[in-house]
């Protein structure tokens, strides 16, 4: 057996050693490759898990760190495993040109097979969805809701104060179980894409769970299987492509994006058949209007007293809210009217569904 030199070690201890940092090594290329497919990959994992470059002098500290590590991988694992998205960003579709195709699509499928009628969107809630996310809490949906409004200049800037106008044509499926009204081709898909993209960052830096793992698609459904889970012992597996044949290649027309809205998949829908929106972005020149009204909004006080009073300020913030939101629904209907008011025949339509819309609003109750 060698001897060991004054302050060395003998060849088994370095053994040891060595053996120890190559688990510790390998430890750490195991967790690289293990935290790729995580959403929040944009996360520094090495200083996040306490990992270094520099050799572990202290032996036991490494273990620690590495069973630390380990349990936060497990933690992460099961967050993104329980990721359920209860909410939304949706471009609402308001071209009553588009509606109108949309449901004589519907009727003609309904009127070759009745059993589909369960299965269509319902009227009011057609609609593009940019990006889905997780909210479990009011605090959480506050951090959308600032999450959204930091999305506004971003569009500003992409879209360079013009209009984003999206045509629809064609019809295609996914998997024959979800039925949509394509996006034509053209110089509007980038910007769509880097809008998409910008809102993904945004709500992912604010720690929210949001995106989806398959690539962004941008697409407007009309009907979906699992809307009726009876279909299927009544042997409707998939979407017959004969059903909608006449309209493979129809154009529904043109929709101009003005508007981006944070909703809920679960709350229940106002009345006029579309979703419960926490909170909503004008973009395009119709931001011009909004800057317009909001002039003749009052500045709040802060309500200091004696120091500052966080009940207060949340009380301002939320009464502030309020009259934005009264603000951007007077935009949301000048806006839908003026798209629409060249159309023929829907004139008394609009007036009558705008009422309905103005007085439903406030409706948050779950379905």
């Amino acid at each position: 057996m060698e001897r060991a030199g004054a302050g060395g070690i003998n060849s088994s201890e370095y053994e040891n050693v060595s053996r120890k940092k190559e688990i510790s090594e390998e430890f750490e290329a195991n967790t690289m490759d293990s935290l790729v497919d995580v959403p929040f990959a944009t996360i520094d994992i090495k200083d996040d898990c306490r990992i270094t470059d520099v050799p572990q002098i202290n032996l036991e500290t490494s273990e620690e760190n590495e069973w630390i590590c380990k349990d936060q991988i497990k933690k992460r694992k099961k967050k993104h495993k329980d990721y359920q998205p209860n909410y939304f960003l949706s471009i609402p579709i308001t071209n009553k040109e588009i509606t109108r195709g949309i449901k004589n699509l519907q009727n003609a499928i309904i009127q070759q097979d009745k059993r589909l009628a369960k299965a269509m969107t319902n009227d009011g809630s057609f609609h593009v969805t940019l990006l889905v996310m997780q909210l479990l809490n009011d605090d959480e949906i506050n951090i959308g809701i600032d999450a959204l409004l930091e999305l506004k200049p971003f569009i500003e800037e992409i879209t360079q104060g013009k209009h984003l106008t999206l045509p629809f044509q064609g019809i295609d499926t996914f998997g024959n179980q979800i039925g949509f009204v394509r996006l034509a081709e053209g110089d509007h898909i980038n910007p769509l894409l880097e809008i998409a993209e910008a809102a993904k960052r945004i709500f992912q830096e604010k720690g929210i769970l949001a995106g989806e793992s398959r690539s962004f698609k941008p697409h407007l459904t009309f009907m979906k299987l699992s809307k009726a889970p009876g279909l299927r012992r009544k042997g409707v597996k998939k979407i017959d492509p004969k059903l909608y044949e006449k309209f493979i290649s129809h154009r529904f027309g043109e929709e101009m994006v003005h508007r981006i809205d944070l909703c809920s998949m679960l709350k229940k829908k106002q009345s006029n058949g579309y979703y419960h929106c926490e909170s909503s972005i004008v973009i395009g020149e119709s931001s011009t209007i909004l800057q317009s009204y909001r002039k003749d909004i009052p500045s709040w006080p802060s309500g200091d007293k004696n120091g500052s009073e966080p009940d207060d300020a949340e009380l301002v913030r939320l009464s502030k809210r309020l009259v934005e939101n009264a603000v951007l629904k007077a935009v949301q209907q000048y806006l839908e009217e003026t798209q629409n008011k060249n159309k023929p025949g829907d004139g008394i339509s609009v007036k009558t569904e705008e009422a309905d819309r103005n007085g439903t609003d406030s409706d948050n109750h779950r379905k």
